[in-house]
C-alpha cells in the first residue's frame, strides 16, 4: 500500500511561484499514475496535473503552460512546478496515486491520497 506525503504549499503572489512535492512510501511508483488535485473553498475536487511512472503527463486547460508536474523515481517523488500563479489556483492541493499507467482525471479513479497542502495567491 502506497502512502503518499504532500509538501511545498504556502503563500505567493500573483504572477510567483511554487513547487509542490509529493513523496511515496510503502511502495514504489512503478506502473502507477500519480495525479494532482486541488479544491476550492465551496468547489469540487478538480484534476490539475498527473504523471505516469513511464513518464506520460496530462494537464487540465486552466494550468497548461503554467504548471509542469515531474516524476523522479529514484526518490518516489512527483513534484509539480507551478509557474504565473493566479489568485484562482488559490486551494488545498492534493496528490493521489491509482495503479495503473491510464492516466484518468476523476478523483474517484484513485485509491491513494495525500494529505492537503495549501496553496494560497495574493493579487
Amino acid at each position: 500500500e502506497v502512502q503518499l506525503q504532500a509538501s511545498g504549499g504556502g503563500l505567493a503572489q500573483a504572477g510567483g511561484s511554487l513547487r509542490l512535492s509529493c513523496v511515496a512510501s510503502g511502495d514504489t511508483f512503478d506502473d502507477y499514475t500519480i495525479g494532482w488535485f486541488r479544491q476550492a473553498p465551496g468547489k469540487e475536487r478538480e484534476g490539475v496535473s498527473f504523471v505516469t511512472s513511464d513518464g506520460f503527463t496530462e494537464y487540465s486547460d486552466s494550468v497548461t503552460g503554467r504548471f509542469t508536474i515531474s516524476i523522479d523515481n529514484a526518490k518516489n517523488t512527483v513534484y509539480l512546478q507551478m509557474n504565473s500563479l493566479k489568485p484562482a489556483d488559490t486551494a488545498v492541493y492534493y496528490c493521489a496515486a491509482r495503479s495503473s499507467l491510464t492516466i484518468a482525471t476523476m478523483p474517484h479513479k484513485y485509491t491513494y491520497w495525500g494529505q492537503g497542502t495549501l496553496v494560497t495567491v495574493s493579487s
